[in-house]
C-alpha cells in the first residue's frame, strides 16, 4: 500500500490484490475516477490518518515472540531466521510451503490462500484470502496451545505446539 501511495504503476496490481477494498474501506470511491490513478492517490493519501500511515511505516518484515516468527510469506528454507532478506520474507512460496524443515521456530505467515488455516509443525498459515473471501482469520496463542479466531467462525483448534 506504502509503495502504491507512490508509484502509480503499481497501483493496478494492488487494487486486484484486495487494495479496492482497502480503498473503499477510507471512503474513497474508486468507480467515480474510474482509470485516474493519480486522483485515487491522491484521494486515498488525503483520507489516510497520519496515525494509520505511521503504522504502516513503522511495520516490520518479521516479529519473533518465543518460538514463533511471524512475517508476510515465510522464510527461506536452509537460512537462519535472523538472516532473511527483504524478498523472501515477502514473496518465497514454494521451496517454503513444500520445505519440512525446522526453522527453530514456527514460522507464521499469509501470502499463499488457503480454505482455512494449515497448522504444520514448522509453519501456520492463516492466509484465508480475506480480501476475496470476507474471512478474516487470527491466530491466538498462549503458552503451547493455538487457537483460530475468525469471522466466518469461531474455530477453536486448540492445538498444542
Amino acid at each position: 500500500m506504502l509503495r502504491c501511495l507512490e508509484d502509480a504503476g503499481l497501483f493496478e496490481i494492488w487494487i486486484r490484490l484486495g487494495g479496492l477494498k482497502t480503498i473503499m474501506s477510507y471512503d474513497v470511491a474508486p468507480d467515480a475516477m474510474r482509470g485516474d490513478v493519480d486522483k485515487l492517490q491522491k484521494s486515498l493519501r488525503d483520507r489516510l490518518p497520519r496515525s494509520h500511515l505511521r503504522f504502516l511505516q513503522d511495520l516490520q518484515l518479521s516479529f519473533t515472540c518465543g518460538d514463533f516468527f511471524f512475517t508476510h510469506a515465510g522464510a527461506k528454507p536452509n537460512v537462519d531466521l535472523s538472516q532473511q532478506k527483504e524478498k523472501d520474507l515477502l514473496w518465497v512460496r514454494e521451496e517454503f510451503l513444500s520445505c519440512t524443515n525446522d526453522f527453530g521456530k514456527i514460522v507464521v505467515h499469509g501470502h499463499t490462500p488457503v480454505r482455512e488455516v494449515d497448522v504444520r509443525p514448522n509453519r501456520i498459515n492463516i492466509d484465508t484470502r480475506a480480501f476475496a473471501s470476507n474471512c478474516l482469520t487470527c491466530l491466538a496463542i498462549q503458552q503451547d496451545m493455538i487457537s483460530v479466531i475468525s469471522t466466518d467462525a469461531v474455530i477453536d483448534h486448540n492445538k498444542e505446539v
